[in-house]
């Protein structure tokens, strides 16, 4: 049977979120029913809400940052068992057979991973995201957390985690390494924790020092303002790696500029609007442009138990679900620190 739970949606773009009721799909032999207790609230909840990277589907339940306890488990479920700590990121299903999804990265499923809202299921349904009480995944899709995290901190992991994670290892962060972080948000907070973690010299670069003992607290060993000219004449041909994690566009050729010859500009910020870009600033020093997008399952899996080993959780402040509308303006002007989560017992 179907399960009705309560949950805020976007009723149509650009509408402020409300709550409403929403069915959850019968657990099918390999899904587990999942308690949420916590969903992080992700720039990308707010881009796709308001249809900022184009058309979506309405009503919206966002929330791809999900944490809570598994109630029931299909009879083919081997992975998990009831009472079991979980999480859901930013997808909940894919083909799985073709050569993306084999190798282990179904976010980059040829036929198009399934979202975990804003999207449509293999069964022709909509999905619906974490601003709810419970959910419904296939254990494939779905990870443990960790004893050593609560899960009010580990939610954005699911998302901001795994996303600052892949790219610092596959372009290695590690000792004797130069890392920049641009943006010290959601996102960058916790790309300075993780790369400190894994050993490299880490450098955050913000449009001002505002945030610069809260930068040094969580890991950095430099600070400096993308707004100071003089930052970009100190710092050039630096840095190893350089992770922009802002959703706003850049001066490309300033940040290129400060890599190291072979060094590599990482994308995990998705701005709405194009880039302008002069090829010879990659030409010069052979630098690389890159983007990144989360991981695959087993990939954030293996972040979590990082984070876990490590004690890195992230930095939120935790509201109630009536706040929303409100956390999505203030992330808009940047006033978070780090990550809103809902306490899904307020939903």
């Amino acid at each position: 049977m179907t399960t009705t739970v309560a949950a805020y949606a976007a009723p149509s773009a650009k509408a402020p979120l409300e709550r409403t009721t929403i069915e959850r799909r019968a657990v099918g032999e390999f899904d587990v029913l999942i308690d949420i207790k916590f969903a992080g609230i992700c720039h990308s909840d707010i881009h796709q809400a308001r249809e900022g990277w184009g058309e979506a589907i309405f009503p919206m339940v966002p929330g791809h940052e999900i944490a809570g306890v598994v109630e029931q488990v299909g009879p083919g479920v081997t992975k998990f068992k009831v009472g079991d700590r979980v999480g859901v990121g930013c997808m909940v299903d894919s083909c799985r057979e073709c050569e993306n999804c084999l190798a282990g990265q179904e976010q980059h499923c040829v036929r198009g991973n399934v979202g975990t809202y804003n999207a449509v299921g293999r069964d022709g349904e909509p999905t619906y995201g974490g601003y709810s009480q419970k959910v419904v995944v296939d254990q494939a899709f779905t990870v443990k957390i960790p004893d050593g995290l609560s899960l009010d901190v580990a939610a954005p992991l699911l998302c901001a985690g795994i996303t600052t994670y892949a790219p610092l290892k596959r372009w290695g962060a590690a000792p004797g390494k130069k890392v920049a972080v641009i943006g010290l948000g959601g996102l960058g907070h916790m790309a300075v924790k993780i790369a400190h973690a894994l050993g490299a010299e880490v450098t955050v670069l913000s449009q001002s020092l505002r945030k610069k003992d809260d930068g040094l607290k969580l890991g950095a060993d430099h600070y400096y303002a993308t707004s100071d000219a003089q930052t970009f004449k100190d710092l050039a041909g630096t840095f190893d790696v350089v992770l922009s994690t802002v959703s706003a566009p850049l001066d490309f050729g300033a940040y290129l500029s400060l890599l190291r010859t072979g060094g590599a500009l990482v994308n995990v910020g998705a701005p709405e609007e194009p880039i302008a870009l002069n090829l010879f600033s990659l030409i010069g020093g052979d630098k690389i442009l890159a983007g990144s997008m989360i991981g695959g399952i087993a990939e954030t899996q293996e972040m979590l138990d990082f984070c876990a080993e490590h004690g890195l959780g992230a930095e939120i402040e935790l509201i109630e679900a009536s706040q929303v509308n409100e956390a999505y303006e203030r992330v808009l002007n940047s006033d978070v620190r780090y990550r809103f989560v809902i306490d899904a017992a307020t939903i």
